[in-house]
């Protein structure tokens, strides 16, 4: 389910130790992996040369740092838009799982400040993990899936299952939040699946791959409960659908309204305390 990787590397560091530690998932080993920097266009010529050999060295040194088989590592150094040239090679290489650190920006600061993370998730329909910068990564043994009737939700499911399988150990929560827009907030608390019909298919369907689960609930405004669900019970990786309602001709154009409204999986990417791999699926 996920054989190709695209890490976009910075040279600060997070994507990587993030992708060495998903390395050692069972399911992840054999997945083959692209490592790119991209090098912004500079004014003179001497620049430029600065920043290719720049970008040489941090691709270099992120290769290194990850001590992968060769043959299932290769690198890109390409030079354009960050933003675009990410989704370019995504393209490419028809990638699984696109890998990125992220300022953890809130939504008004992320346009303004042209955030390349919050771009390629708008602009990209494929699985994007992302770690904040002061995000500590952690081996991953609990991940966290919200899940509710939409079929992004279910993809996540989906992904979350493959990780987890063959990880001893391991558990995934299953959290099914009831919407509280005042915000009055409720316990987070154990909830017997057979008493809600989405929780119980999702248990099934990991239960088919000898996954562990545990599910929970909470109330309140749903953004800010999976977050704090996701910190109480100490998630190692938190994953949210996010369903693309965008018609296909402003495909090639940023949502405004969800980069400045009320996005739940821009709150989440945003405030979670743990690494976010966001599912996108096509209307």
């Amino acid at each position: 389910m996920i054989d190709k990787i695209l890490l976009a590397v910075s040279g600060l560091g997070h994507a990587e130790e993030m992708l060495k530690t998903l390395k050692e998932m069972p399911s992840i080993k054999s997945a083959k992996v692209t490592v790119l920097h991209v090098v912004p266009p500079q004014t003179t010529s001497e620049a430029m040369t600065d920043k290719w050999e720049e970008g040489g060295k941090i691709l270099a040194n992120a290769i290194q740092f990850l001590n992968l088989d060769p043959s299932q590592v290769s690198s890109i150094l390409r030079q354009g838009d960050p933003k675009d040239v990410v989704c370019q090679v995504a393209d490419e290489m028809d990638a699984d799982l696109i890998i990125m650190g992220s300022r953890g920006l809130k939504r008004l600061q992320s346009i303004l400040s042209n955030s390349v993370s919050q771009y390629v998730f708008q602009l990209s329909s494929r699985p994007m993990l992302l770690v904040k910068d002061d995000i500590y990564v952690k081996r991953i043994k609990r991940v966290m899936v919200a899940m509710d009737n939409s079929d992004s939700a279910r993809k996540c499911l989906s992904l979350a299952v493959f990780l987890l399988q063959d990880v001893q150990g391991s558990q995934l929560i299953l959290t099914n939040v009831t919407t509280d827009l005042r915000g009055k907030t409720s316990e987070v608390t154990d909830i017997n699946p057979e008493k809600n019909s989405v929780l119980a298919e999702a248990v099934a369907e990991a239960q088919k791959y000898g996954v562990q689960t545990r599910c929970v609930t909470s109330s309140g405004k749903p953004g800010e409960e999976i977050c704090r669900q996701a910190e109480e019970l100490n998630t190692d990786l938190l994953l949210i659908g996010s369903p693309d309602r965008r018609p296909s001709v402003a495909k090639s154009l940023v949502d405004i309204d969800r980069l400045i409204g009320a996005s739940l999986s821009d709150y989440v990417r945003v405030n979670a305390t743990c690494p976010v791999l966001l599912a996108r699926t096509v209307a």
